[in-house]
């Protein structure tokens, strides 16, 4: 499973607002190119994000499911991303002095990315994530 943390310049409810707005997905995590519609409940589980990935014409739409949700603290997702797969991804936020620790881990559990070897997943996730969370600490941060 890959991880990765960053210590955002935020406090919890900051960060936690970005997450819980749906319409903003597409500007934190990479990979994700617009949204389509935000279920109205989000993030609560069960609720999901409708968006697309890739660059015009060869757009993909898809679906992030929420699965746990902890106000400010925890955000466990089912991100659709086929055709290669699904993957897992928890968000934990913890608060560190004026900041917030903030930990993502993600791991393919369905479709064809989960054959691929775990080594090679992480290091893909890993970088992939570090600026995931690079952005969103800018949007936490710039708020």
């Amino acid at each position: 499973m890959s991880s990765n943390t960053r210590l955002i310049n935020a406090t919890p409810g900051s960060v936690w607002a970005v997450l819980a707005d749906g319409w903003l997905y597409p500007t934190w995590v990479v990979g994700a190119s617009r949204m389509r519609a935000v279920d109205a409940a989000w993030p609560q589980p069960g609720t999901k994000l409708h968006h697309s990935a890739g660059v015009w014409p060869a757009v993909i739409d898809d679906n992030t499911e929420s699965l746990e949700c902890v106000p400010e603290r925890m955000l466990r997702l089912r991100a659709r991303g086929w055709p290669l797969g699904e993957a897992e991804v928890t968000i934990d936020l913890v608060p560190k002095d004026e900041g917030t620790l903030v930990e993502i881990r993600e791991l393919a559990v369905a479709g064809p990315a989960r054959l691929v070897p775990r080594l090679a997943q992480d290091v893909v996730l890993t970088a992939r994530n570090a600026e995931t969370l690079r952005r969103l600490a800018y949007i936490a941060e710039g708020r």
